[in-house]
């Protein structure tokens, strides 16, 4: 009997900025926890901006395909995909620029790949096992992100606002919401929707067994 290979599974969840992402890909990790998984944020791989000016970089339209660094997520990802470990870029958000130190990541039997654009780009959908889509409605996601960019990253109201409105409402409508139609699975509510995330968790575990790794999670009721 031949022996499958093992791979780990790759599980892409999106959304609009403030729907929700990040909560849904913690809570998986988190009921995964202490198994082998992480988390790749495709924040971390926007564009290198040194050759700019501050107020150059503040012209960036960071919610178009175009400011991110596919081709290096790209490369990372299958770099994980053959259990290779990467340096992950780290994005200075006090600097608009990516830092120039790197963050050693080790590769995981299940990686989950989060981000905005995620499902715009075919060679990631196509590397991905489960695509999900987290739906929220503007208002939420709105409110979400004024209080993430006030008290995180130092943004007057005013500025979150006109970046909203410039930039983030239409590159929205122009790029995350038609991706919906790649997702296996939208999930309305984020991370308070508990069904969708233990349904998860059970699909991940029989992906996991297809691609002949079956040592994990083995505490983890599948009788959904």
């Amino acid at each position: 009997m031949v022996e499958k290979k093992k791979r780990p599974v790759v599980i892409g969840v999106t959304g609009g900025s403030g729907s929700g992402k990040t909560t849904v890909s913690r809570a998986i990790f988190n009921q995964l926890l202490g198994h082998s998984i992480m988390i790749l944020q495709q924040d971390s791989y926007y564009k290198d901006q040194s050759h700019k000016t501050m107020a150059e970089r503040e012209e960036t339209n960071y919610d178009h395909p175009l400011a991110f660094d596919s081709d290096l997520l790209l490369e990372h990802l299958n770099k994980l995909l053959n259990y290779e470990a990467i340096e992950k870029p780290v994005y200075d958000y006090t600097k608009l620029n990516r830092s120039t130190e790197t963050v050693t990541q080790e590769p995981r039997d299940v990686i989950i790949l989060e981000g905005i654009l995620i499902l715009d780009d075919k060679r990631l959908r196509d590397l991905m096992d489960i695509k999900v889509f987290v739906d929220t409605d503007d208002d939420i996601r709105i409110l979400r992100r004024i209080q993430r960019d006030t008290k995180e990253r130092g943004r007057t109201l005013d500025e979150v606002i006109q970046q909203y409105l410039e930039t983030v409402r239409p590159m929205y409508n122009q790029f995350v919401e038609p991706s919906k139609r790649y997702a296996d699975i939208i999930v309305p509510e984020g991370g308070k929707n508990q069904v969708a995330i233990d349904l998860l968790t059970t699909k991940i575990q029989s992906i996991l067994v297809k691609h002949g790794n079956n040592k994990v999670f083995n505490n983890i009721d599948t009788t959904i």
